[in-house]
């Protein structure tokens, strides 16, 4: 039987490993092609050890064992002209252009009057312009294919409800939430939907590492995964620490098929009731 997407193309940023591999494997097995762009490479400011070439290997050869075409480019989101070659050649490769997920991003923690102005800087070139980079890049070709399309774009729980110590990450996924806005009013004569997702943490490299868990349990010199977990579970009302790339991908799949056809300029929480309890 034929998926939801199939026959179309989908980019997705940040695709070497995390939420954005879980989403090229989840479109793909809706019937979508894909292309794919990863830094592969660390950014100075983010304390965590960052996706490399072979997680990027690693995506298509799981989208490919699905019998789904993919093209894969190593591309940084704060370099638009690097990134508009990338989706260019990849349009080219594999046809119109039908969805985008903007997913690429990073996060550091500091009070906002501690925070470098590189913190700042790289946390918004990767969060909001990246985001902006990909969009302009992109919606000129689901434009030019004519039969509309979705734009999803990652924002996070703490968008919508804030927490402490991230206001550098904060604002930059505030300001997709507007770009997000405006694009879903630009865009409704093309039939293109725009919409942002807010995932609660997510069980990725982004939050199981030393810097991110002893933000949560300080008083541990080396947090386990097993350590952090009453603290996470304690921001959700569901009681669990924290949700599955898919449970992201799934809602990403929706909005991007017939089903969702209707709905765009929304803020769609996957937050297992994120700092409701």
């Amino acid at each position: 039987m034929a998926g939801r997407l199939e026959g179309k193309l989908a980019l997705i940023t940040g695709g070497a490993r995390g939420q954005g591999r879980s989403h090229a494997v989840r479109l793909a097995q809706e019937g979508a092609d894909i292309i794919t762009v990863d830094l592969c490479g660390q950014v100075d400011t983010i304390e965590y050890p960052m996706s490399t070439p072979e997680d990027l290997k690693e995506t298509v050869r799981l989208v490919e064992a699905l019998d789904r075409r993919i093209v894969a480019t190593r591309a940084d989101v704060r370099e638009y002209a690097e990134l508009a070659q990338a989706v260019d050649a990849g349009v080219a490769d594999l046809g119109r252009l039908d969805i985008v997920c903007g997913n690429a991003g990073i996060v550091s923690l500091g009070m906002v009057h501690e925070l470098s102005l590189e913190q700042w800087n790289d946390m918004i070139g990767v969060n909001l312009t990246g985001v902006f980079h990909t969009c302009k890049a992109a919606i000129p070709h689901i434009i030019a294919g004519g039969r509309g399309g979705s734009i999803t774009l990652t924002s996070t729980a703490v968008a919508l409800r804030p927490v402490q110590g991230a206001g550098h990450y904060i604002a930059a996924k505030h300001g997709v939430i507007g770009l997000m806005q405006t694009l879903a009013l630009e865009l409704a004569p093309h039939f293109i939907r725009v919409n942002t997702i807010h995932p609660t943490n997510c069980d990725t490299d982004m939050i199981q590492n030393p810097a991110l868990r002893k933000a949560f349990v300080p008083d541990s010199e080396n947090p386990t995964r097993e350590e952090s977990v009453p603290a996470y579970t304690a921001l959700n009302a569901l009681p669990i620490p924290w949700i599955e790339p898919r449970d992201i991908s799934n809602a990403i799949a929706f909005l991007a098929s017939d089903e969702a056809r209707y709905i765009t300029g929304i803020s769609l929480p996957v937050d297992a009731g994120f700092q409701r309890v």
